[in-house]
């Protein structure tokens, strides 16, 4: 087939990726970055970078995709056949190429989404054939991404269990540059799938060229980046082939998971607004719908409850003025109850000794005290101590010839078996069915010793196909339940990726709820997802915090609570009831508004955060004071986003009880231009340490 005679633009309002044919058929990647002004001028972009470089024949670098023939012929060869673009739906466009070998019965399909009012394009990949017998993949790639600059800047978010999504910046230099987990489930505990690129300076807030990438996947992941002898970057991005050939039958597909990037060329901030905006119209369930506020009982009671305890409990959330009460860990198991992390996991059935009339009870005392119900579950593992592993025993991972690996005195169930995803449903189903309204679904555990009785001779398809299986459970209840919240756990924030958030409403972040902590790790994970999906709880566990400080910090994500309200003081239910009100009230700014990130706890001790609706009617800005020095300076926080020809009412909210402003701006009026030029002090000079103060501006 014939070149096509013009290139193949895939671009959005401000960002353009350009592909074009050369003389030998192959697809070259010739431009990504901002959208020229004219189009005729892509035609003049030279050809060098192969767009979807394929392992075995001339290729010196990392590829994007390996395959190993029945004949034993290691290589692969992706010409051009043909393209076609298609309006999916509005604003949304996908541009599907197909490569071919000329000499084998194989295709590559690129497929490129591309968002046009969010400047997002999001691509994957799908790989067929039509030989006699299986190939076998042993690289596949979602995306390969091409760069010329002086310099890389790679910003990527690594961390551990209550230390997640810490920022950590550094110079690509030559050579490959590996981010990637091998934990098969809980695959984001020390490393997070997303990444900044600056290229020829490092980026900040406001300034620099920067992509922002994510992968779209909740399991094994590997992103590489590298530098060649030409001081040209290859970034590719998809699932670790790591143990995880695939042996692929004719005329079947494998799709790999999506890899959603953005570009910039005013910074950090910018990259991340987008990807916020289409995460909330595209990435997120339901992401432009309210989230529940709600009350968790784990850190009031841990396992230590019973049903007149949780009744009172439940009375508590209707007192505080939030929409859910939220039973977490600890209701489950009668032969084996659930007393503590070492029993029952597996039997999802009520304790007997602790509710003797079931969730049933639960559920219609919420009812009666004006709230909705939630629970929390963790379907994919099991305890060996458990009536569902004495049954089946074989529906656990787990090596031949080898003693059990416990972690948290848990194994890992096999999702890769339909049985076992069947059960796994129905955990879920079944208190779906009871009217309970929400679902915290964690997954504490990882993948070691991994080996599936149900593969047998396929082992090397574990970490692929139980993830797809995981998929599949996640497709049967939405198809069932479409709309009803459910949260992403993982042992805090290990499970924090858009491949799972298709189905959930939120993430829990971290389970550290130290309100300075959350400062850092809600900063973090605020570059790649938005506020509505960061579930953030006011909770005890540092009690040095003030009730004040610690609602103001969880009030930046989605707001609950994890403390035991018949404990606070008056002043203390009364500030808290209403801040439940002024989020919900300021929602339109704080979930569903541009965030700006204003001043960074890792650059000083003062931090800013400023959320601004769409019509840049209402704004909210978040300061702190995380720590006090001698003599230090109080600067203005230039604020951003706003409309420089309003004039915008400033007030302190979220204030104690008959308490009085400290702040000089307080029930003044300015305009946006001021605000953006000259700025606010958001923290008194002298300001105590672990002090914080919101201020709601209001356009006149």
């Amino acid at each position: 087939m014939a070149q096509p005679k013009s290139p193949i633009v895939i671009e959005t309002q401000h960002v353009s990726m350009v592909l074009a044919v050369g003389e030998n058929q192959k697809l070259y990647q010739t431009y990504l970055g901002a959208k020229l002004a004219s189009a005729a001028d892509y035609a003049q972009l030279p050809r060098f970078h192969e767009a979807y470089v394929p392992a075995g024949t001339d290729n010196l670098f990392e590829p994007a995709i390996r395959v190993l023939h029945p004949d034993g012929n290691p290589s692969l060869v992706l010409t051009f056949a043909d393209q076609k673009t298609n309006q999916t739906s509005e604003g949304v466009t996908e541009t599907t190429i197909r490569l071919r070998d000329p000499q084998y019965p194989v295709e590559v399909l690129l497929h490129f989404a591309a968002f046009y009012r969010e400047d997002v394009i999001k691509t994957w990949t799908e790989i067929r054939h039509r030989e006699k017998k299986p190939v076998v993949l042993t690289n596949y790639a979602s995306a390969m991404l091409h760069f010329d600059a002086h310099q890389y800047w790679l910003t990527q978010f690594h961390g551990d269990w209550a230390e997640e999504a810490r920022p950590q910046e550094s110079q690509l230099t030559s050579g490959i540059k590996v981010i990637d987990t091998r934990l098969g489930t809980r695959a984001d505990w020390y490393q997070t799938p997303a990444f900044f690129l600056a290229l020829n300076q490092a980026a900040t807030e406001t300034s620099g060229e920067v992509l922002a990438g994510t992968l779209a996947w909740t399991g094994n992941f590997r992103m590489a980046f590298e530098l060649d002898n030409m001081n040209t970057l290859r970034v590719s991005a998809g699932i670790n082939p790591h143990a995880s050939e695939y042996t692929l039958p004719a005329n079947q597909t494998f799709t790999t998971p999506e890899f959603i990037f953005t570009y910039s060329t005013t910074g950090k901030g910018q990259a991340s607004r987008n990807l916020h905006r289409w995460a909330r119209r595209f990435g997120v369930l339901d992401g432009t719908q309210p989230r529940l506020t709600l009350l968790n009982n784990w850190e009031s009671t841990f396992f230590d409850f019973d049903e007149p305890k949780l009744d009172r409990i439940i009375g508590d959330a209707a007192t505080l003025g939030v929409d859910l009460f939220l039973l977490d860990d600890g209701w489950f198991g009668n032969k084996y109850p659930r007393s503590n992390d070492q029993t029952g996991l597996g039997d999802w059935q009520a304790t007997k000794t602790k509710l003797p009339n079931g969730v049933g009870h639960l559920v219609q005392t919420a009812s009666k005290a004006g709230v909705k119900f939630g629970i929390w579950v963790e379907p994919e593992m099991v305890n060996p101590k458990s009536e569902l592993y004495e049954k089946h025993p074989d529906w656990v991972l787990k090596l031949p010839n080898r003693p059990e690996d416990y972690y948290r005195s848990q194994l890992v169930l096999d999702l890769t078996n339909p049985k076992v995803q069947d059960f796994v449903f129905n955990v879920v189903d079944e208190q779906f069915r009871q009217n309970v309204a929400y679902i915290k679904w964690d997954c504490n555990r990882m993948i070691t010793n991994g080996y599936s009785q149900y593969l047998k001779k396929n082992q090397s398809h574990l970490y692929i196909d139980y993830v797809r299986g995981l998929y599949k459970v996640f497709e049967r209840v939405r198809q069932k339940y479409p709309h009803v919240p459910m949260m992403l756990c993982s042992g805090g924030g290990a499970r924090s990726d858009y491949g799972g958030l298709k189905y959930f409403t939120e993430v829990w972040p971290s389970d550290n709820t130290d309100a300075v902590e959350r400062v850092f790790i809600q900063w973090g994970f605020s570059n790649f997802f938005p506020s509505n999906t960061l579930a953030s709880h006011v909770t005890n566990w540092n009690r040095q915090h003030t009730i004040k400080f610690r609602t103001d910090v969880a009030m930046m994500g989605k707001l609950g609570y994890d403390i035991e309200v018949e404990k606070m003081t008056p002043d203390e239910l009364k500030f808290s009831q209403q801040a439940v009100q002024n989020f919900k009230r300021l929602s339109g700014a704080i979930q569903q508004g541009d965030q700006y990130r204003l001043r960074s706890p890792y650059e000083g001790n003062q931090t800013s955060v400023l959320y601004v609706d769409d019509a840049k009617s209402k704004a909210v800005l978040f300061g702190y004071n995380l720590h006090t020095r001698t003599n230090e300076t109080v600067l203005a926080v230039r604020l951003q986003g706003l409309d420089p020809a309003k004039r915008y009412r400033v007030t302190e909210i979220n204030m104690m009880p008959g308490a009085k402003s400290e702040l000089p701006a307080s029930g003044q009026t300015y305009s946006g231009d001021y605000l953006m030029q000259v700025g606010l002090t958001v923290s008194p000079v002298n300001a105590p340490a672990l002090t914080s103060h919101v201020l709601e501006l209001t356009a006149e």
